[in-house]
């Protein structure tokens, strides 16, 4: 079994909660801010409570769907977390690799190279066209693709900075299951279905030597 770092999803429960519920505290404060008011002026007052308890009503909604959004992108790093932690011994996987102020869901070093994994668990048909990701035929806000490929260099990078110089491989992981080609590379990136994962890395090739990436996960590990 491969050697796990760290905990599968943590980065986006934190950020889900912050991102999805900061506007109901503000609401919240407003309220509290109302019930002052209503002291030296009731009508004032009253009229600012009204308005910070529909605005809390709609934050609160408003905020736990995003953070069930991201927290459903917890549960699909969780899930591809747990098929790489089937992979040989020799691997190791870094889930939440810090890299400054980014953090990359999964990074794995192995025999077969040191790979950046951007874990989706989008829902909807997911195809290749055109030389882009399509969520049912629509292209999606921002490119995965893109954001993978940015992060595999933020990883190489710091790699770079511990003192390994080697190849990072960007990996576009569909914890869903829902890429119709189960498997494909575009513009460099694999992009791959969840249930692929174990045949596409528990492979024969060795890249980097057993020596060389001991060195390697043990620059990895000793990383502040």
């Amino acid at each position: 079994m491969a050697k796990i770092h760290g905990i599968p999803g943590e980065w986006a429960r934190v950020k889900g909660t912050v991102v999805g519920l900061w506007p109901l505290f503000l609401s919240v404060f407003a309220a509290g801010a109302s019930i002052a008011l209503f002291f030296l002026s009731p009508l004032a007052g009253a009229a600012l409570l009204v308005a910070a308890l529909v605005a809390t009503i709609v934050a609160l909604l408003a905020g736990l769907k995003r953070v069930e959004s991201f927290f459903k992108g917890a549960r699909g790093e969780e899930k591809v977390s747990g098929i790489l932690g089937t992979l040989p011994d020799a691997y190791h996987v870094f889930n939440d690799f810090v890299v400054g102020r980014n953090h990359i869901d999964h990074v794995v070093a192995g025999p077969c190279g040191v790979f950046a994994v951007e874990t989706k668990f989008w829902q909807g048909r997911v195809t290749v066209e055109d030389g882009h990701v399509l969520v049912d035929g629509q292209l999606p806000d921002r490119s995965p693709t893109a954001q993978v490929a940015r992060e595999a260099a933020l990883v190489k990078g710091a790699l770079m900075e511990a003192g390994w110089d080697g190849v990072v491989t960007p990996v576009l992981a569909f914890a869903s299951d829902s890429f119709v080609s189960h498997r494909a590379v575009l513009n460099g990136t694999v992009v791959i279905n969840s249930d692929e994962i174990k045949t596409s890395f528990d492979t024969d090739r060795v890249v980097i030597p057993p020596a060389e990436l001991e060195r390697l996960i043990g620059l990895m590990e000793s990383r502040g």
